[in-house]
């Protein structure tokens, strides 16, 4: 019988955890073997979500289900302030880091990625799993050489901590590898409430909103004489994000080292 890969969650009592925790239920190539919440009660992982019971039960101290549960990978969504060390401890276990938040700075995906290295184990942090979402970051970046003055737009819910978000941030970067430092706008520009033309970012800006019932949506606003391009990507149910996190799984089973950003999987 083909190995399956075995995969813990982190943070799979959450909105996106029950995604991810149904998603590798439901493919015949993994197997749950864990699934972990420093709030939730011990419920069957797979009546949590809705299916039938599955075996697993959920557990509160990550550290001690992890070892015990010899996981190949593990999926972690929970948020920044304990991404990079949920990371950490995954490598210093063998374990594969499937991470699908922020907070990791250059430097710090840097020492990750030397950790991997070391370890001869694959990892990723990806700021958006959806295939949709990394084609809008390719297809801008793509543009940007002919439509170098652009603005981001993002969109999220009320509840969102970062702004601005991580998707964003990682269209900006795509876009400043090709396009260059070009300050936009009149010089003389003056901001008569602070904040209204948005963050700075290599010369263009980015706009964060934040209002409930919004999901996930990202538009890049470009513009040249007489012309203008929009290119925007919306995302309506965590459901988008389960694809790209099954490829994830797999691909960090073929390679060692840590990679920053999903678009690395998507030729």
């Amino acid at each position: 019988m083909e190995h399956k890969i075995r995969v813990a969650v982190i943070g799979a009592s959450g909105r996106m955890g029950r995604e991810v925790v149904k998603t590798v239920l439901k493919e015949s190539d993994m197997e749950l073997v864990a699934g972990m919440d420093r709030s939730s009660g011990p419920i069957d992982l797979g009546t949590m979500v809705g299916l039938e019971p599955c075996g697993v039960t959920m557990r509160n101290d990550i550290q001690q289900a992890l070892t015990e549960a010899r996981p190949d990978v593990v999926v972690d969504f929970t948020g920044p302030h304990t991404a990079v060390s949920h990371t950490k401890l995954a490598i210093e276990l063998g374990i594969r880091p499937v991470m699908g938040t922020t907070g990791f700075t250059p430097e710090g995906i840097a020492e990750l990625d030397k950790l991997c290295q070391e370890r001869q184990i694959g990892g990723v942090i990806a700021p958006n799993f959806s295939i949709g979402a990394i084609l809008m970051m390719k297809f801008a970046a793509q543009a940007s050489k002919y439509f170098p003055h652009l603005e981001i737009i993002e969109y999220h819910g009320d509840q969102k901590l970062d702004a601005p978000s991580g998707t964003s941030v990682k269209t900006a970067e795509l876009i400043s590898e090709v396009r260059g430092e070009l300050r936009q706008g009149n010089p003389k520009e003056e901001e008569t409430i602070e904040g209204a033309r948005g963050g700075y970012y290599n010369g263009f800006r980015i706009h964060s909103v934040r209002l409930p019932g919004i999901f996930a949506q990202q538009e890049v606003v470009m513009a040249e004489k007489g012309q203008a391009l929009k290119i925007r990507h919306d995302s309506y149910d965590r459901e988008a994000y389960m694809p790209g996190v099954a490829l994830a799984i797999r691909k960090v089973m073929t390679y060692s080292g840590m990679i920053y950003g999903f678009e690395h999987f998507i030729d």
